[in-house]
């Protein structure tokens, strides 16, 4: 075993006495690292790709409430190749929608809406509004003007084209993990905004304590529950 991954053993039981299993977060962590930060540095360089690229990503995203993450690629693979994404009409994309993730009308309607709101020049305004301000700025402006996105998917949309530094990503698999490490009681039966923001906060801490990234341990968490380091 390599020293690092020992000290992060000799660590771990000093400050993540609440871990349940073999090995902690920072343990995982050390392993994963390498993996953890190249996946980040591609989705930086997404960021940077322009408009189009930024709005395949916000779709993405808007399909992903109760859906699963490899499905709702594969559906806007699908709306590419169709050339749906950019073009198509609710009905059209609901067709495409209805067999890979939930609520496929609305969330079919919530693409054509947004396609509407920021495909005029090169979706510049999409990029405008991404890359503006601090992250949480940036998020409040799509939680307030993306129907369909609530903190979670705008928060998930940012990570995914590079400014995810600050935002935590609340979903099930993240929260479980939260729970494992102790830095919350338990999972939440519902996710106001208000206890979203304060779970956030318990992680920033949490975070904070172990040495590792908000951004860094959403995918280890991510990874420890699906087996990959996806998005």
């Amino acid at each position: 075993m390599k020293h690092e991954e020992l000290l992060a053993g000799q660590i771990s039981r000093e400050i993540c006495p609440h871990w349940r299993f073999e090995e902690s977060p920072i343990q995982k962590y050390a392993r994963q690292r390498r993996d953890i930060e190249a996946r980040l540095a591609q989705f930086e360089s997404m960021g940077k790709k322009g408009g189009r690229i930024l709005f395949e990503e916000l779709c993405f995203c808007l399909l992903t409430p109760q859906s699963k993450a490899r499905s709702c690629d594969s559906a806007i693979q699908e709306l590419k190749e169709r050339r749906l994404l950019f073009s198509g009409d609710a009905k059209a994309i609901a067709r495409v929608l209805s067999t890979k993730t939930r609520f496929h009308n609305n969330k079919a309607k919530y693409l054509v809406e947004a396609r509407g709101k920021f495909e005029a020049g090169g979706f510049a305004l999409l990029s405008h509004h991404t890359f503006s301000g601090t992250e949480r700025h940036a998020r409040e402006y799509f939680l307030k003007n993306v129907k369909g996105l609530g903190l979670k998917e705008a928060s998930h949309y940012l990570r995914n084209v590079g400014r995810g530094q600050t935002l935590a990503i609340l979903d099930r698999h993240i929260l479980k993990n939260l729970v494992k490490c102790g830095a919350i009681k338990s999972v939440p039966a519902s996710l106001t905004e208000k206890r979203y923001l304060e779970i956030e906060k318990k992680m920033e801490k949490f975070c904070a304590k172990v040495g590792i990234p908000l951004s860094h341990l959403d995918l280890l968490f991510w990874a420890e529950e699906t087996g990959e380091i996806f998005k």
